[in-house]
C-alpha cells in the first residue's frame, strides 16, 4: 500500500532527525578518538629514534619517561620546553627541538604526551595538563623557561603560564587558538560541539592574568584552526606580544623557522623578560 503524499514530508523529517541524533551520538561516545591521534611505539623503538636524531630520554624522578632532550653543547643560559598538537608524538618534533638547539645555548625539552609514542597512559585535557605540570617542575628553578607550542599544546602551555607565571619567561605559539570548543564547531557548524566538548583548552582565558611576552604564529591559510582563532587570541592578550601571519601557509607549514628567525624571536622574549 502506497502511504499517502503528506506523509513523506514527515518521514523524511524523522529520518533527518535519526541521523542528526546519531551524529551526536557518535561526537559524545568518540570525540576523544577525534581529537587526539597518537602515534604510538615500543620504548626500544623510540629511543633508537631518538638517538638517531640526536634526542635522549627525558625521565622523571622515578625513571619514568616524560619526553626527549637536547642539552645545550655549552653552558645553558635556559631551558625550551616544546609542546606538541594532537597528532604524532614528540619525537616528530626532533627537528624543531635541532633548530632551536643549535641557534643558542638553551637546553631542549620535547613533552611526550600520554598516551603518545611509548608514554603509557590515556590523552585528554586533565592528563596532557598534569603532565605539563610534571614536566615544568622537573625543569631548573635558576633560568627562565621559555614555551613553544603547536596547534593543541596552545592550551598546554597558556595552562602552564596561568599556573607559574614566575617559570614560564616567554611563550612561542605556532598555529594556536583562543578556545578549542571554537575550532571544533568550525569543523561542525549543524552540530552544538561547542556545548558537548569534554576537553575545553580555553588559553584566551588561561592567559588574561599572564603578563610575560608572547609571540603568535598564524598560517594564513590553516585549515584545521581558522586563522581568526589565532587572531582572538592574540587581540585578547594584554601583555607584551608580536603577531606573525604567513600568507597561503597551510597548518603544518609554519613551525619550521631558520636560525635568524629563531634568534629574533628569542631575543624578543628575552629583551622584554629583562625588563
Amino acid at each position: 500500500m502506497v502511504a499517502p503524499k503528506s506523509s513523506w514530508p514527515r518521514r523524511l523529517l524523522l529520518s533527518l532527525l535519526r541521523i542528526y541524533l546519531l551524529l551526536l551520538v557518535v561526537l559524545v561516545v568518540f570525540q576523544r578518538q577525534l581529537l587526539y591521534v597518537p602515534s604510538k611505539m615500543p620504548m626500544s623503538n623510540a629511543v633508537s629514534l631518538a638517538a638517531e636524531n640526536g634526542l635522549r630520554p627525558w625521565l622523571n624522578r622515578s625513571g619514568e619517561i616524560m619526553g626527549w632532550e637536547v642539552p645545550s653543547a655549552v653552558t645553558a643560559t635556559g631551558g625550551v620546553l616544546i609542546v606538541h598538537g594532537n597528532g604524532g608524538s614528540a619525537l616528530d618534533r626532533a627537528g624543531l627541538a635541532s633548530d632551536i638547539h643549535v641557534t643558542a645555548a638553551l637546553d631542549v625539552y620535547i613533552l611526550e604526551y600520554p598516551g603518545y609514542g611509548p608514554r603509557g597512559g590515556t590523552p585528554n585535557e586533565t592528563s596532557l595538563l598534569a603532565a605539563a605540570d610534571e614536566a615544568l617542575e622537573n625543569l631548573p628553578t635558576n633560568r627562565p623557561v621559555y614555551v613553544v607550542s603547536e596547534s593543541l599544546g596552545t592550551g598546554v602551555a597558556a595552562h602552564l603560564a596561568q599556573k607559574y607565571p614566575a617559570r614560564v619567561s616567554g611563550l612561542v605559539m605556532f598555529v594556536p587558538y583562543d578556545r578549542l570548543a571554537s575550532v571544533a564547531q568550525s569543523h561542525y557548524p549543524v552540530l552544538p560541539v561547542y556545548y558537548l566538548l569534554r576537553d575545553r583548552f580555553a588559553p584566551v582565558d588561561w592567559l588574561k592574568d599572564y603578563r610575560g611576552p608572547v609571540k603568535i604564529i598564524i598560517a594564513g591559510a590553516d585549515e584545521i584552526i581558522p586563522p581568526e582563532r589565532g587572531q582572538k587570541l592574540y587581540d585578547g592578550y594584554p601583555g607584551p606580544k608580536s603577531l606573525q601571519i604567513i600568507p597561503g601557509a597551510h597548518h603544518n607549514e609554519t613551525i619550521s623557522q631558520s636560525p635568524q628567525w629563531w634568534r629574533a624571536t628569542l631575543s624578543f622574549l628575552q629583551s622584554v623578560h629583562e625588563h
